[in-house]
C-alpha cells in the first residue's frame, strides 16, 4: 500500500533531518547561493515525498473514517516542510523543532496504526 510506504518513508526521512539539525551548526548564511542550490536539489524528492503522501493521506482520511482529522494532515504537510527547510537553515530553536518532529511523528503513528487495524 503507497500510503503506509510513504508514512513510513516520511518518519525515516524526518529522524534523518532531526539528526542533521542536531549536528549542524547554525544558523546559515541564506545569501550563500551555492548553498541554496545544494539544498533545493536535496529537498526536491523530499517535497515530492510529502506530497504525494499529503494526497494519499487526505483521500485515506477523507474515505475510511480514520482516527486523524483532515486538518491533522494539512497541518502535517506544513509541519514537514518546515522541518526539512529547518534541518537545512538551523533558523528555528531546538524546542521548537523537537514540537514539531513529535507532532509530526504523532499523526503519522496514527495513520499507521490506522492501517495496521483495518
Amino acid at each position: 500500500m503507497p500510503l503506509e510506504e510513504h508514512t513510513k518513508d516520511l518518519k525515516q526521512l524526518i529522524d534523518r533531518l532531526h539528526t542533521q539539525f542536531l549536528e549542524t551548526e547554525g544558523p546559515v548564511d541564506k545569501k550563500n547561493h551555492a548553498f541554496f542550490e545544494k539544498v533545493k536539489k536535496e529537498t526536491s524528492p523530499m517535497f515530492d515525498l510529502n506530497s504525494r503522501w499529503s494526497e494519499e493521506a487526505e483521500e485515506y482520511v477523507k474515505n475510511r473514517g480514520a482516527s486523524v482529522h483532515p486538518n491533522q494532515i494539512k497541518s502535517t504537510n506544513e509541519n514537514i516542510e518546515m522541518i526539512i527547510l529547518h534541518s537545512y537553515y538551523v533558523d528555528v530553536h531546538r524546542k521548537r523543532f523537537k514540537e514539531l518532529y513529535q507532532s509530526v511523528h504523532y499523526v503519522l503513528d496514527m495513520i499507521l496504526s490506522d492501517i495496521k487495524n483495518r
